[in-house]
């Protein structure tokens, strides 16, 4: 279900100690307050007759193992990172997603599929309460369907490309170069001829002879193309528009965020949108959920949080969808959320009909 690449090595804990920081995670999760002896002990009475007394005693050895912690000066006790990485990789137990909730999932993303990704991130969020995100394929990755050119004046030129997985860039090309309308048909189906089916990144090796030898309108124009796409594909990876980010008022009416120092971090970490495209980058990872808790997150300002994860795929290229929310998460729930919302984006994509 998550991958081991940040798990630490597991101590050894017996069934009453792996019972109670399971029990502790979960009333953290549901209370948002540190747990005491006297409420574990009423939450375990039907799985083991501890008393109080005894409830304290492992709660020590767990605490001593670094697995749980006490806030200030509370008798209570809350789980550390290594307590949640332990209960993610061991304790947790798989859960289904309820069938009322898969099923208005997937009744609000039948959506055309080039509102597909910005919907998924919308609805993820307003499910699950935490912050969505939706990582957008690596532009270059993907292929050409079609070039299309459509004069604006005398010296400018547009450019739309229509990529596979129904993305579309748009550029615009300041030239006093272009030809008549019959010429440019030309250079339409020139373009089209030899770029039908490749990656964004390749459309320069697509043109060797006109790029060294034609120095007609034509060659020039194919070279402003060429110089124009590869700065697209720069900006593309340097800049916000590869990411949909949704549920910030959700997450927001966390307990955690009566702390305003916590909701600035958060409110800054929305508008910073290539820290997000970071945290998401794994070049690790190998498919499946991937959970990273608190100092897990190679981000200063998000070691209180924790990041779900998994990859979709449309057509041959594949993104991200995840979700970011304090470490306090119900994480059997949300990784069965991020597998299902994958999943229908992924089979969703190659079930419609294409438009080409």
């Amino acid at each position: 279900m998550t991958d081991s690449s940040h798990r630490p090595s597991e101590p050894t804990l017996s069934d009453r100690e792996r019972a109670i920081l399971r029990a502790i995670v979960h009333l953290y999760v549901l209370h948002a307050s540190p747990v005491g002896s006297r409420m574990l002990a009423r939450y375990l009475e039907r799985e083991l007759q501890l008393s109080a007394a005894s409830i304290r005693n492992s709660m020590a050895d767990l605490e001593e193992l670094g697995l749980i912690t006490h806030p200030h000066t509370s008798a209570g006790r809350m789980p550390t990172d290594r307590g949640y990485r332990m209960y993610v990789d061991s304790l947790m137990e798989h859960e289904d997603l309820p069938r009322d909730t898969a099923a208005a999932v997937s009744t609000l993303l039948q959506t055309p599929r080039e509102s597909l990704l910005r919907e998924a991130s919308r609805v993820l969020g307003v499910v699950s309460n935490y912050l969505a995100v939706v990582r957008l394929p690596a532009v270059r990755m993907v292929r050409i369907r079609r070039v299309e050119l459509i004069p604006l004046s005398s010296e400018r030129l547009l450019v739309v490309l229509a990529l596979e997985s129904d993305i579309v860039r748009t550029l615009t090309i300041e030239t006093p170069m272009i030809p008549k309308e019959e010429r440019l048909e030309d250079v339409r189906r020139l373009l089209n001829e030899r770029l039908s089916g490749k990656q964004l990144r390749d459309v320069a090796h697509q043109f060797p002879d006109v790029a060294q030898h034609d120095t007609s309108n034509t060659g020039a124009l194919v070279r402003l193309f060429i110089d124009h796409v590869g700065k697209l594909d720069n900006i593309e990876q340097a800049g916000s528009d590869t990411i949909h980010v949704a549920g910030t008022p959700r997450l927001l009416t966390h307990p955690e965020f009566v702390d305003p120092e916590r909701m600035r971090s958060i409110i800054e970490l929305v508008e910073n949108q290539e820290a997000i495209v970071h945290l998401l980058e794994d070049p690790s990872a190998e498919g499946g959920v991937r959970v990273r808790i608190g100092n897990e997150l190679a981000h200063d300002d998000l070691h209180d949080y924790s990041l779900i994860a998994t990859t979709y795929r449309l057509g041959d290229v594949q993104g991200t969808v995840g979700l970011i929310g304090p470490k306090r998460m119900p994480y059997g729930k949300l990784i069965s959320l991020v597998e299902f919302v994958s999943g229908i984006i992924s089979h969703g994509y190659d079930k419609r009909p294409s438009d080409s």
